[in-house]
């Protein structure tokens, strides 16, 4: 059998993006939107965004950020060398955008039954940086994002409260019936940052 060696495909390094890092620092969660329109090409960006939105229960937009993300990231592999295959390291942060976008639009993916694009999305991952997965899985949950904001630029006011999906339902949770919440169902609470 003859094909590509992946083992000797050197590892693609995408540049630093200070700019953008400073921008998403400064914002509240409610402006990364701006800070992606400021920073179209940012791949890490969009991830922020497909985040945020995802954090939100808000999986059919999540799944559209992600998707802008991973094809920007795209553009900047291929600009870096990359052809298609080939190591993109976790441990380069300039490179932690595309995997996090690749790891939202898997995520959101899996939300909508695009089950087919998740295995093809945990295939590119793994071949990527086998650790990109559960590095990014330990550092994300729906209620603690990856972000780089700082907690003290999160917009705390009543109107900015957030609903955010939840893993399990409280005890004293209840749908108007008086069941117990759905699991996975937002519920009307603020997202805390931590």
């Amino acid at each position: 059998m003859t094909g590509k060696n992946l083992l000797d495909q050197p590892e693609t390094l995408l540049p630093a993006e200070p700019e953008v890092q400073a921008a998403l620092a400064a914002a509240a969660r409610s402006d990364i939107a701006r800070v992606v329109a400021l920073h179209p090409t940012s791949s890490l960006a969009w991830a922020e965004l497909a985040d945020v939105t995802h954090a939100e229960g808000r999986y059919l937009e999540s799944y559209a950020y992600a998707r802008v993300g991973y094809h920007r990231g795209l553009d900047a592999l291929r600009k870096a060398g990359w052809r298609g295959a080939g190591p993109i390291p976790w441990s380069h942060e300039p490179n932690r955008g595309v995997l996090r976008s690749l790891y939202a639009l898997r995520r959101a993916a899996r939300e909508i039954g695009e089950l087919d694009e998740v295995d093809r999305l945990t295939t590119l991952l793994n071949d990527s940086d086998n650790s990109a997965i559960s590095r990014i899985q330990s550092l994300h949950t729906s209620t603690q994002l990856i972000t780089i904001i700082r907690p003290e630029a999160v917009d705390s006011t009543p109107a900015a409260a957030e609903a955010a999906p939840v893993s399990e339902a409280a005890p004293d949770e209840t749908t108007d019936a008086g069941s117990p919440q759905s699991i996975g169902e937002p519920v009307d609470r603020p997202v805390v940052d931590n």
